[in-house]
This record gives C-alpha cells, sequence and structure tokens, in this order.
C-alpha cells in the first residue's frame, strides 16, 4: 500500500452547561454520519494554532480562541479501494468559544455542528480519534477507522487535499529539551549541507511512518546521542514554513515542518555518540551546562525552547 501523511488540528470546547461542542461528518466526508471533534487538516504552510481557529469558523460558524495544548497523537487509516494507508499527525488543542452563532458548513466535510451533554457521548457514534481523546470507549462501530467507499459517500480523499505540487514537503517532528539529573542539556550540531549546517539544536526530527510523537523522539535522541531518554511532558507545538528551503541533494523546496516539543529526562547520561547512519543531519551530540549555552551557535527553534528552561 502507498502510505501517505496528514497533519490536522481540533479543538475541545465547551459551553456554560458543560456540553461539548462536536460536529457530524457529511456525506462527503470519509466517515459519514460519525461525530468528531472540530477540526481537520493544515493547509501547507498554515501553523496549528491558525488551522484550528480557522477549522472551528468553518465547521461551526463559531470563532474561538486557544486555551491550551491538550496532547498530540497520531493514528492509521485504511482506504483499501485506493491502495492508501494514512497516517494522522493530530494536534489537540482546549479552545474557548469567544463569539459567533452555531452554522452548518456548506458543502463541507461536515453537516451539523451541535453541544453535546456529556450523559449522551456515550450514545454517539465518535471517531475513534475523539473517543480516546476525551476518554471514552473507542471499540464502537468505527473502531475499525475503515472510511465508506466512494460510491456509498463522496469522500473527499485519503489525504482531504492536494499538496499541489511534488516539491511542497510537510513534515512531523518531535524534538525534546533534554536534560540530565545534573542540569545539563544535550543538543545536536547540524552536519554540513542541511539547513542550519554548524548550529546547535535540540535532539528530535521527523517522526516515522506509524510511529507516535513520543516513540519517534526517543529514538531520535538515541541515534542522535545514544542517550536513552524519557518523555516527561508536552510543552508546545509550533511550526516553520519555508518557501524556499535547499535540501541535501541541493533541490529547492517548498518546506513545511510542524514540531511537537517535549521535556526529556536522562536518568542515566552517558558521553554522547552518535549512532545513526553516516550521511545524517547529526554532526555530534553533546552535554552543555547552562553557563555554557550562552557561548554557542544555537538555531533559532533551540534558542527560544531554551529561554523557557528552569
Amino acid at each position: 500500500m502507498e502510505k501517505r501523511r496528514r497533519i490536522g488540528a481540533y479543538g475541545i470546547a465547551h459551553d456554560e452547561q458543560g456540553r461539548l461542542l462536536l460536529v457530524r461528518s457529511s456525506a462527503r466526508s470519509n466517515f459519514p454520519g460519525v461525530w468528531f471533534l472540530p477540526g481537520g487538516g493544515l493547509e501547507h504552510g498554515e501553523d496549528p494554532a491558525a488551522a484550528v481557529v480557522r477549522e472551528f469558523r468553518e465547521e461551526t460558524g463559531l470563532t474561538a480562541r486557544i486555551a491550551g495544548l491538550r496532547e498530540v497523537s497520531s493514528d492509521l487509516v485504511e482506504f483499501p479501494w485506493r491502495g492508501v494507508l494514512l497516517h494522522h499527525d493530530r494536534i489537540i488543542y482546549d479552545m474557548t468559544i469567544t463569539g459567533g452563532e452555531l452554522t452548518v458548513e456548506a458543502d463541507g466535510t461536515s453537516d451539523l455542528p451541535a453541544w453535546v451533554e456529556p450523559s449522551r457521548l456515550d450514545t454517539l457514534e465518535l471517531i475513534p480519534f475523539a473517543a480516546r481523546t476525551l476518554g471514552l470507549d473507542a471499540t464502537g462501530p468505527a473502531s475499525g477507522q475503515r472510511p465508506a467507499r466512494p460510491d456509498e459517500a463522496g469522500e473527499m480523499g485519503p489525504d482531504g487535499r492536494d499538496l499541489g505540487g511534488a516539491r511542497k514537503v510537510a513534515r512531523f517532528g518531535a524534538y525534546g529539551v533534554v536534560t540530565d539529573p545534573a542540569g545539563r542539556v544535550l543538543l545536536s550540531l547540524i552536519a554540513p549541507n542541511y539547513p542550519g549546517a554548524g548550529r546547535w539544536h535540540l535532539p528530535g526530527g521527523g517522526t516515522d511512518f506509524g510511529e507516535t510523537p513520543s516513540i519517534g523522539l526517543v529514538r531520535e535522541v538515541f541515534e542522535e546521542s545514544g542517550q536513552v531518554g524519557e518523555v516527561t511532558e508536552l510543552i508546545r507545538v509550533n511550526s516553520t514554513h519555508n518557501p524556499a528551503a535547499m535540501g541535501p541533494e541541493g533541490e529547492p523546496y517548498d518546506w513545511h515542518v510542524v514540531r511537537a516539543v517535549y521535556r526529556v529526562v536522562v536518568p542515566e547520561p552517558t558521553v554522547p555518540s552518535v549512532t545513526e547512519a553516516v550521511g545524517g543531519s547529526t554532526a555530534q551530540a553533546r552535554w552543555f551546562t547552562r553557563a555554557e549555552l550562552a557561548g554557542i551557535p544555537l538555531t533559532e527553534s533551540a534558542n527560544r525552547e531554551l529561554r523557557h528552561i528552569s
């Protein structure tokens, strides 16, 4: 099967009565009649925080702001008639409604927004990722995550959209603010011919197909440094868009990267050693004291995250 990936942003919102905002999938969606959290796929170059606000407005008619970051998850959906296996990376936010009125989306992937009492949630058929996020049973009729065939519903396609060109690259990565019991910080030096070459960066990288962000990060930390880390907390999600990035082969790409940043602890640190294959993006790894951080060249994202460590 062909492997494809999609990044989406979704939100959890309650009203003053404690009801949860849900939307029902339309006949044009991959799961018609099934309920899910408001949200959907990112446009190329779009920040997840902007995407979830946009999706709330389009699917529900309501304006909303982000109140907090809930979690990041991933799952697989099979489209057998297309020969496609789709990997979803999903960013879940807590949202606060600020205005608007409930409005049905016209010709979209949802056909009904509704405020739902908590007592009714068990009676609804929910998309499995939404059920898991809400702490509900995810083994109902939709648990197999097998979409409706296009002759049964005018489905939008296995990735919901077209990136519009082979040179547009969307990548989901997991990165860590990695520390040891002595308070040192682990950083990776970006290898020559990679964007940011010669600068020290947070350990991490793109997650593999079918891999959860936290498992991918533990793997990346080991490959880049030989350290065995433990993911303890999701800090934030950010993104960058460089429409004129240069890849290691010298070919330009319209590059969109979404990063989940976690706190990682290495209980038993050792001398770092790069274990990934020769030619990878990491030239070396090293532990730094807090005082040493001020004297080394850092990537913009590393500098931003390290300013907040305690």
